[in-house]
């Protein structure tokens, strides 16, 4: 059964980190199902051992990553906002959270995983500065397995050239259901 009074207090809270810091939220609502969905299912769950999500916020897309993970699966998560990182730790107690999607490769040191089979991303990269923007993708690189995926959704295409000069692009997917309407790109590490 749906909570809904928990279900508007979380839209509350999203509008609220919106308000106060928009570069670092991207939106004013939290990803809807169907956006959650597509960052999701073309990864070979039965396959993946390790796997990260990055700006995470209120969890809507890490619903659908404990769906698909199998039991013994490690799960990173990083939330730069401190209070969106606590209910994270909160509401998934199986997961490991951490604020700085710069420091992946520190975090999978700290909870022995050598490589990552996929990394899902929310972040905001159109509004980073271009040295974040770049450190962020080293650390995504580096902390990929060859052929790992990263999947990552936007508001535009503007990350296109940078993803598919660094990832052999699989795909990018319209979802005009979600507010507002987002691409996601579908890619995978070289090697």
């Amino acid at each position: 059964m749906i909570d809904v009074n928990a279900l508007v207090q979380e839209k509350f809270l999203f509008l609220h980190k919106f308000l106060r810091s928009p570069k670092q939220m991207g939106s004013i609502t939290p990803s809807s199902k169907f956006l959650a969905r597509a960052m999701v299912r073309h990864i070979p769950w039965h396959e993946v051992s390790a796997a990260a999500e990055l700006g995470a916020g209120t969890g809507a897309i890490t619903e659908q990553i404990q769906v698909n993970l199998k039991e013994r699966t490690k799960l990173l998560l990083f939330e730069k906002d401190g209070i969106l990182r606590d209910q994270l730790a909160v509401k998934y107690p199986g997961a490991a959270c951490y604020a700085d999607a710069c420091h992946i490769r520190n975090a999978m040191k700290s909870e022995g995983i050598g490589q990552l089979d996929a990394i899902v991303s929310g972040l905001p990269f159109f509004n980073f500065p271009q040295g974040l923007r770049d450190n962020i993708m080293k650390e995504v690189a580096a902390s990929l397995k060859p052929g790992g995926y990263f999947i990552a959704f936007q508001y535009s295409l503007q990350m296109k050239h940078k993803l598919s000069g660094d990832f052999d692009m699989e795909t990018i997917d319209f979802v005009p259901f979600n507010l507002p309407p987002a691409f996601v790109y579908v890619c995978r590490k070289r090697g």
